[in-house]
């Protein structure tokens, strides 16, 4: 497994397939499969059966994954995407905005 440089809760844009040029926030990241969950977007209808918590059952709308290199990290200071960098600063890897150099 590779280190990602996107993470839970960063704000990202979608920068290539159905979706692009949205934002939104990142929900989970599957490191394995170097996919991630963004809030709102790539969603597909999933057929259900009745169960306790949805007694009707039926067609459900959920978020799918989608591959990390399709996402840009948005600056938080430019609001701009931006490139990830890591630096060590007070004796800590920190991620750090290629654009701002603001520390992410």
């Amino acid at each position: 497994m590779m280190k990602l440089k996107i993470k839970t809760g960063d704000t990202v844009k979608i920068i290539a397939g159905e979706e692009k040029g949205k934002e939104g926030k990142v929900l989970r990241v599957d490191r394995e499969k170097n996919r991630a969950i963004v809030e709102g977007l790539n969603l597909v209808k999933k057929h259900t059966k009745p169960n306790a918590q949805n007694p009707q059952g039926g067609i459900v709308e959920k978020e799918a994954s989608i591959h990390i290199s399709n996402l840009a990290l948005i600056d938080p200071k430019t609001k701009k995407t931006t490139r990830v960098g890591i630096e060590e600063r007070d004796g800590k890897k920190v991620r750090i905005s290629k654009k701002s150099n603001v520390v992410i």
